[in-house]
């Protein structure tokens, strides 16, 4: 019992960092499994496209899933468009806002796409399909060289023997696309860490009130969606049994729209406040009919970071 407390304890602790790297794999596994089975360069003029299709279109489509298994993407833009909030989203700082939650958004979208890429281009077959139905490579290896023509470009990633007799050239796409694949990957460490260090450097937050703020969010998280179980149970055992005992039903007391609406925002940290989510506001603040309740927090960053404590793997 005590290793496996200890390995609840070690994922919970890490869980943002390990649904990362549990993406990444499955993106890495699906890539090499993709490239072997599926990709098949065509060998022509099409090479190029084919290729790029290859390395790119995929990459957007992890972008959109990302987006989508994202719960605080529905969270932002659930009933954004109507009516009754339009006036409410016409201010700038509001788009301000909005624009400020998508780039966490967007860098979490970002990581299964960018391990593709990565990937593909480190394995380089994708690159030298599409690099072999360039222009501008034929002009680069076929100007000056007699031995080489734009039609044996086109078939070098099909035939053997002539990807050996232009093993330079075939050599030269491997090179290109391991360097931009490894330049991408630190490219990408670099700006991780960066982003990282500045937030938490301007944080309002110390360190041991941020770590209590985590343990805060996971716990109200998890009770919530107890509760809401509970309550939801509890209101639809009420409606079934009075509809098949022809009976009235009894007072349940359950929050009303203006409530959810309240509790569904994204919250902004308030240095001045002792709040650390709409649910603790909204309690504090007479269920939200106090002036204090309507005023915007400050501070953003603390938030994406705490949010991220609360994140599954199916919500990355």
């Amino acid at each position: 019992m005590d290793r496996l407390q200890k390995a609840v304890d070690f994922y919970i602790r890490y869980q943002t960092t390990l649904g990362f790297s549990i993406v990444s794999l499955v993106t890495a596994a699906s890539e090499r499994i993709f490239s072997s089975m599926v990709f098949k360069c065509p060998c022509n003029s099409e090479n190029l496209v084919y290729g790029y299709s290859f390395l790119l279109a995929p990459a957007f489509v992890l972008l959109l899933l990302g987006y989508m298994m994202n719960t605080r993407t529905w969270r932002l833009f659930t009933g954004m468009c109507s009516l009754e909030k339009y006036p409410q989203y016409c201010s700038w700082r509001t788009w301000a806002h909005v624009c400020q939650l998508l780039v966490p958004m967007t860098a979490k979208a970002s990581v299964a796409p960018l391990t593709w890429i990565a990937v593909a281009l480190l394995g380089a077959n994708f690159y030298e399909c599409a690099a072999s139905g360039s222009n501008m490579t034929a002009h680069l290896f076929c100007k000056n060289n007699t031995n080489y023509s734009q039609e044996q470009l086109y078939k070098m990633p099909c035939d053997e023997e002539l990807s050996a007799a232009m093993s330079s050239v075939c050599l030269s796409f491997h090179a290109q696309s391991q360097l931009i694949g490894w330049f991408l990957i630190a490219s990408i460490m670099t700006v991780a860490l960066i982003s990282t260090c500045v937030t938490h450097c301007f944080s309002p937050v110390s360190y041991l009130q941020f770590k209590f703020w985590k343990i805060y969010s996971r716990k109200e998280h998890k009770l919530f969606e107890i509760k809401a179980k509970e309550h939801a149970t509890k209101l639809a055992e009420r409606n079934t049994n009075c509809f098949f005992e022809a009976t009235d039903p009894a007072p349940f007391r359950t929050p009303s729209n203006k409530d959810w609406q309240k509790v569904s925002v994204s919250y902004t940290f308030n240095s001045q406040e002792q709040y650390y989510s709409m649910l603790h506001k909204y309690v504090n603040t007479n269920r939200g009919n106090d002036a204090e309740f309507k005023e915007e927090g400050r501070d953003l960053n603390v938030f994406e970071f705490v949010d991220e404590a609360q994140a599954s793997v199916s919500g990355l």
